[in-house]
């Protein structure tokens, strides 16, 4: 086949499904420029998921993809990232100095919601992303521990705002910097989604592509509350694979629907054991049931964690995986994770409130 037009080049590059990310060009991203000429064909494409590991591999996945319609080897493609603002429930409006909130949930404690918080922020990081992480479980604050910054405290220049903690690259906020780490929040739902809005807004965000919400397990007051009060552009549902957990991870799913916030997908956490003496792999908490969910729901299953004893080890120590052992099998399944989350929020709509201009009446 002949590309002979900047239309024909167009058509077929958006058509071309990226490897590991199951969605096409024209869902992710756009086409800056392309023409074909005597043969040859060039083409500027942007994404709008960081994907700095990935971007020589998908550059020849695109041009074998155009050698093979067209025949020819003489084929120029330059990629880019640029990570853009995504819409938010209608009544709220985006953060000036975040453009993407996505909130990790889980219908239940006990899930691992945290771990792959972290792990996930740290991936995204790594992959080029302005990344901030958010530990809005009031009750149970473990991002502090988790990042290696228990015992610290954030500073304010004015008195009425905080500067995020950093850590590995992460911007970092949790009430667990406010509060002796031995003192229970003994909290009403009020005073807990006002804590959350304190230390969502009073934080001095600095320009963020991403903002990663820890959120606190379980569907109730609280966390219907805060879904319905955080601008939030994508919600990610934590789940093991039994069906105990199964069935309290979609009602989560079912919560954050009802406030219109998109569900970008399924992450199942301890989806299979592998036995660090013989390699012998085993499903200890049951398997499908987070690809059951995602079918059901007609969502995307994002990625399927292992159960290692060494992920809880360097959690533990503040050095979580994707940062301990970047090789390791849990790693890559958690970049992996990582990645097909952004490209789902890049696939869904843009934010344009805040480009709308301003409408002033003065009397005259």
């Amino acid at each position: 086949m002949t590309l002979s037009t900047e239309s024909d080049v167009n058509k077929f590059l958006e058509s071309i499904e990226l490897p590991g990310i199951g969605r096409t060009i024209a869902e992710v991203g756009r086409i800056i420029g392309a023409k074909a000429s005597a043969g040859a064909v060039q083409a500027q494409i942007e994404l709008g998921f960081p994907a700095h590991s990935r971007i020589d591999d998908y550059r020849a996945h695109i041009a074998a993809a155009i050698s093979a319609e067209t025949g020819s080897d003489d084929i120029n493609i330059v990629l880019s990232t640029k990570i853009v603002a995504h819409g938010v429930q209608r009544n709220l409006k985006p953060l000036g100095n975040v453009r993407n909130i996505i909130a990790i949930a889980s219908g239940k404690g006990g899930v691992g919601k945290s771990t792959v918080a972290v792990n996930v922020a740290l991936a995204l990081a790594a992959e080029g992303a302005s990344v901030g992480l958010l530990d809005a479980d009031i009750y149970g604050p473990s991002q502090p521990h988790m990042v290696g910054l228990a015992g610290k405290q954030p500073q304010s220049e004015d008195g009425k705002t905080m500067r995020p903690l950093v850590a590995h690259g992460l911007q970092v906020m949790s009430i667990g910097f406010l509060i002796d780490p031995d003192q229970p929040m003994v909290w009403r739902g009020p005073m807990v989604t006002s804590a959350l809005q304190q230390l969502l807004h009073q934080t001095t965000w600095q320009d963020l592509d991403y903002l990663i919400v820890d959120m606190p397990p379980g569907t109730g007051d609280i966390q219907l509350t805060l879904s319905q009060q955080v601008p939030v552009s994508g919600a990610v549902i934590v789940t093991t694979p039994q069906n105990i957990a199964t069935l309290d991870a979609r009602k989560g799913l079912a919560m954050f629907r009802k406030v219109s916030v998109p569900v970008l997908g399924v992450i199942e956490n301890m989806s299979t054991h592998v036995c660090s003496e013989c390699g012998h792999e085993e499903p200890i908490f049951g398997a499908g049931g987070g690809e059951q969910m995602a079918g059901d729901f007609d969502v995307e299953l994002l990625g399927q964690l292992p159960l290692d004893a060494r992920i809880r080890e360097q959690t533990d120590s503040g050095e979580p995986t994707v940062l301990a052992d970047p090789d390791s099998v849990a790693a890559t399944a958690y970049r992996n994770a990582a990645l097909r989350m952004a490209a789902a929020q890049a696939a869904q709509g843009r934010d344009y409130a805040s480009k709308f201009p301003k409408i002033v009446i003065e009397e005259s």
